[in-house]
């Protein structure tokens, strides 16, 4: 048997239901929101992430699938979506093309890391994507939004962690700042901090070796070193979110992995779901745009992993929906006529299963009470002659008889009777 590679993982029917259900949340609430959907390649040039995303982040340097193509192209599979999401921005004007430009996209992303609990190899994002306004008021507005989206999701115990990492005039004193407290005590941390302390100081805030704890938690943090236009700016975001009623913690932790943030970046974190706690998180790039090619324009967006939202869910969210109806036929003659009325059913938007092969009758009803279904639709040759269709009740066993033109209207009236 050819199994499936490490890392990745096949979404059963059994569960799929409730990732359907976190898509459907989605879509909605990004509609109310007035965000458009776009989908962009899951292949890109190399060069996008690594001008984008960062030469010197772990994502680039030693996660991202990246290859040569039969062309001579270095192709990556994408570890994130936001420099597509601003490579199509730019490519195809969206600015001009969109009354506001506000984009979101559903897809897989592919980072090669540890697989663990609500993290693979091959993931599924949810991104959001605000072009063109500097005002700390969309800062607000996304978080907000962010948070509407996990509470519509059914889930409570949500916790929403802010910051501000500052922007290009005031974040070099607070990288000075960083190495001087850490002073000989560098040597100390692990081989990563060493190296992203030369690269990008903010990145040791992404450490999550325990022994390296200690030292990290005593480090400066950004907010005592803004500028006064970013701390101006931190403070209406704040502002915002307190006029909101959203109840907020400020850590100054929260760098976000990637290099391209400027100012504001949040997360909204979940208990029960391990060191890998982040429902979401996002933030302020106020130079990718131009960084990418484009003009110079600001952005903020946040991405949401599926696989963690999933885990998230409420218990009983997304169920399996289940069947309206399996039709049984009994005898020959009423094959037929049963497909006929699995036909009928379907087209009235109600959900039928029917068998094949010509098992028996008893077959079909082992199979009907496994299926989960609410009734059994029963068509003997009696019902045939009669033109009419016994309905059985699986939940309480009780029968009825309905003409056959009247079974389909007799359904629907039943579904709304009693629905999921």
């Amino acid at each position: 048997m050819i199994s499936s590679i490490r890392g990745t993982r096949d979404i059963l029917p059994a569960e799929v239901w409730r990732w359907q259900q976190v898509e459907r949340v989605a879509r909605a609430v990004c509609a109310r929101y007035g965000y458009a959907e776009i989908r962009t390649p899951v292949i890109e040039r190399e060069e996008l992430f690594a001008k984008g995303t960062g030469e010197s982040t772990d994502i680039v340097q030693k996660e991202m699938y990246a290859f040569t193509d039969k062309g001579g192209d270095r192709i990556a599979l994408r570890p994130e979506a936001t420099p597509s999401m601003v490579r199509a921005f730019v490519e195809h004007s969206l600015e001009q093309a969109l009354p506001f430009a506000k984009l979101y996209c559903l897809g897989p992303m592919f980072r090669y890391e540890r697989p663990q609990k609500g993290r693979y190899r091959q993931f599924h994002q949810l991104d959001v994507e605000v072009f063109c306004v500097t005002d700390p008021a969309v800062d607000g507005e996304v978080i907000e939004m962010a948070s509407a989206f996990v509470a519509a999701l059914g889930i409570e115990a949500a916790e929403l962690v802010v910051n501000s990492v500052g922007c290009k005039a005031c974040r070099p004193r607070f990288s000075a700042a960083l190495l001087e407290a850490l002073g000989e005590r560098l040597p100390e941390l692990c081989g990563d901090c060493q190296r992203r302390a030369r690269t990008n100081p903010l990145r040791i805030f992404d450490c999550k070796v325990p022994a390296d704890q200690p030292i990290i938690d005593a480090l400066p943090h950004s907010v005592d070193y803004l500028c006064d236009a970013c701390r101006v700016h931190f403070d209406e975001v704040k502002g915002q979110l307190d006029a909101y009623g959203l109840l907020y913690r400020v850590s100054h932790r929260l760098v976000r992995g990637l290099d391209y943030y400027t100012r504001t970046t949040f997360e909204i974190l979940a208990a029960g779901l391990g060191a890998q706690n982040a429902l979401l998180g996002g933030g302020r790039y106020d130079h990718l745009v131009k960084q990418l090619g484009g003009p110079d324009r600001a952005g903020i967006g946040f991405a949401a992993g599926l696989e963690r939202l999933v885990l998230a869910l409420p218990e009983g969210a997304g169920d399996a929906k289940v069947a309206d109806a399996f039709v049984v036929a009994i005898g020959a003659a009423s094959w037929p006529a049963a497909r006929v009325l699995a036909r009928d059913l379907r087209r009235a938007g109600l959900t039928a299963l029917v068998d094949y092969d010509g098992h028996s009758s008893k077959s079909q009803m082992k199979r009907a009470n496994r299926s989960g279904v609410r009734r059994m639709l029963i068509l003997g040759e009696d019902e045939l002659a009669r033109q009419q269709v016994t309905i059985k009740e699986m939940e309480t066993g009780h029968q009825h008889t309905v003409d056959r033109d009247k079974v389909v209207a007799e359904l629907a009236k039943l579904r709304l009777e009693s629905p999921e």
